[in-house]
């Protein structure tokens, strides 16, 4: 069933007052654009974000109920709650941490004592690191290398206005499937899964086919069935792929978005690639 709901809410500001502090790999920074006319058709009570990632739909939006932001990263996790609670002890920490090969190698094969410390860390690589990609090793330890290029470790404006943003925001480490207990009618749920199969009917994605698997793809479809049966509003965005289009066919809306290719290494084809956005709102 699709759902409507009349006196919609401006649910983005004319000036975003939080950015993501993170670069993230698959981030939706472009995908603003289009959301923000479907969403001027909804007002949503609730919002929920269980693959919440760099959080670049999230901050560019205006919350006006309870928010719930999860992801099954706990190091992620751990970050935001750490900027939310310890954003000065976070500054302090990274204020002290220099832009220099070696350190990061040191800083990446350490293992910090405190959360604040975890997190302090866990910002400092991400900024440093090639590509901003996350990635560990059967071990669980993060093995991407240094990046070189990157020069900004710390912008203190940028934290400061996020950790305002978090206050008040429910944050878990939790699989995408414990999202349904706490949706209620009219909440809105923002969906962005890792790819388990690249766009425009290439193949699977063989990094991510570890992390998120096609037997994913589905419970999350299921999960969507479980949404629209309490009524509430949810938006997908997953990759422009037949096989993605079979798995989330429900009758509701499905656009079809291009953007560039922001992701890969010196080898990598860059470009644009399609995407696809599913929702039951109608406009």
């Amino acid at each position: 069933m699709k759902i409507h709901q009349s006196q919609p809410k401006d649910h983005f500001p004319e000036e975003n007052v939080a950015k993501p502090f993170l670069r993230w790999a698959g981030g939706k920074s472009w995908i603003v654009k289009y959301l923000r006319p479907l969403l001027s058709e909804c007002s949503f009570v609730n919002y929920h974000e269980p693959f919440l990632g760099g959080g670049s739909v999230f901050f560019s939006l205006t919350h006006h109920g309870r928010i719930f932001l999860s992801d099954s990263n706990r190091e992620l996790i751990e970050t935001y709650l750490s900027i939310r609670d310890n954003v000065d002890e976070i500054i302090s920490l990274l204020r002290k941490y220099p832009n220099e090969k070696d350190f990061y190698y040191n800083l990446r094969d350490s293992s910090p004592p405190s959360l604040v410390e975890k997190s302090a860390r866990f910002i400092y690589l991400n900024q440093t690191s090639f590509n901003g990609i996350y990635r560990v090793n059967l071990k669980g330890k993060y093995n991407v290398p240094y990046g070189y290029r990157n020069k900004i470790v710390l912008n203190e404006n940028v934290l400061r206005k996020a950790s305002a943003k978090l206050q008040g925001a429910e944050l878990m480490c939790c699989d995408f499937e414990s999202t349904l207990s706490r949706i209620e009618k009219g909440d809105l749920i923002f969906i962005d899964p890792p790819y388990t199969i690249s766009h425009n009917n290439n193949g699977f994605i063989k990094y991510n086919q570890k992390i998120f698997s096609l037997e994913d793809q589905y419970r999350l479809s299921n999960l969507i069935d479980k949404i629209k049966l309490k009524k509430a509003f949810y938006v997908l965005t997953n990759a422009a792929h037949s096989k993605i289009s079979e798995i989330f066919n429900k009758g509701d809306l499905l656009i079809q978005v291009n953007r560039a290719n922001l992701l890969g290494g010196k080898n990598a084809q860059r470009g644009h690639v399609d995407e696809f956005l599913f929702t039951n709102i109608v406009r």
